[in-house]
């Protein structure tokens, strides 16, 4: 009796049009992943990471620093089209986390802290946004599941720059409020949390902060980050990123695409007194940025410790 084959029949492999990107190659539409496991998996398109979700929307160094960084501001929000005369106010959290509140008086306010997972967080705002414009009734506006195509935050907002106001607590989610006693324990408890934080004047996107043991100053900037780190590493090296006695430049973050230097700064220094230091690092920085020639072997050094000294957020 003759013995069963033990080899399997195979399929000759399918022939690749040119161009095409292989299984194992990463997917042409730049989401970082292989392209078996985003446009090529057999169940299509996975979400696509946005490395700068907020780039083209108004002050995008103010709104990452609300997003990540400061506790209790707010924002008016000027939107064009049918929906300019609608009130609406970007806020950084909202009792409950909720995503977005439809008021009694029609107003809206959209929280920047929500986390969606869904890759694009301009697209996430801008869906539960455009949901709370539809919603006609006083209420939360939320947002479940992958919101698919449709309007980001930055195609809905009309304006060059964003009015930031930073607050001390959550108090303005009650300050039209005349009797709110099932918000009282939330407000509490959420003011609670909040670490002394001012925005400086001379400057944009920086904000101080006291967090009780120490001071920072956290400065989100917009320029590109290997433009960005060359420059500081010229400063670093010339001494020139002390922004007061007994201060010290530690790293940075980087958040939604751009990078947050960070200062220690001793206590009881405040805000007020970081607002001519902060505006004389500006057009030093600025000098820096616009020198090309290339690192020397001492910056080469202190730019490759600044690059060590990065945490992603976000």
């Amino acid at each position: 009796m003759a013995k069963r084959s033990r080899s399997k029949s195979r399929q000759p492999p399918r022939e690749r049009a040119e161009g095409e990107a292989g299984p194992r190659q990463p997917c042409p539409c730049g989401s970082g992943r292989r392209y078996k496991h985003c446009h090529g998996a057999p169940e299509g398109a996975a979400p696509v990471f946005v490395s700068r979700p907020f780039e083209g929307l108004p002050s995008e160094c103010d709104v990452v620093a609300l997003r990540e960084l400061v506790p209790a501001a707010t924002a008016p929000l000027p939107l064009g089209g049918d929906h300019a005369d609608r009130d609406v106010t970007l806020v950084t959290l909202l009792p409950g986390a909720a995503p977005a509140m439809v008021r009694e008086n029609g107003a809206i306010w959209l929280a920047l802290q929500v986390q969606h997972h869904f890759g694009d967080p301009g697209r996430d705002l801008g869906a539960v946004l455009t949901r709370a414009l539809a919603q006609e009734e006083p209420g939360v506006v939320g947002l479940t599941d992958d919101p698919g195509e449709g309007p980001r935050l930055q195609d809905l907002v009309s304006a060059d720059e964003l009015a930031v106001t930073v607050h001390e607590g959550f108090d303005f989610w009650v300050a039209d409020v005349p009797d709110a006693p099932d918000l009282m324990g939330v407000l509490e408890q959420a003011n609670a949390s909040v670490n002394a934080t001012e925005k400086l004047t001379s400057v944009q996107a920086a904000y101080w902060t006291d967090v009780g043991t120490k001071e920072h100053l956290r400065w989100v900037m917009p320029e590109p980050e290997e433009r960005l780190l060359d420059a500081l590493a010229r400063l670093h090296v010339a001494g020139d990123d002390v922004l007061v006695p007994d201060s010290r430049f530690v790293g940075m973050f980087r958040a939604h695409g751009l990078l947050t230097p960070v200062w220690d700064l001793p206590l009881g220094t405040g805000a007020e007194a970081l607002e001519e230091p902060a505006d004389r690092f500006a057009a030093a920085l600025a000098d820096a940025l616009a020198d090309e020639s290339d690192l020397t072997t001492e910056q080469r050094a202190a730019r490759n410790g600044l690059a060590h000294r990065q945490v992603t957020i976000r």
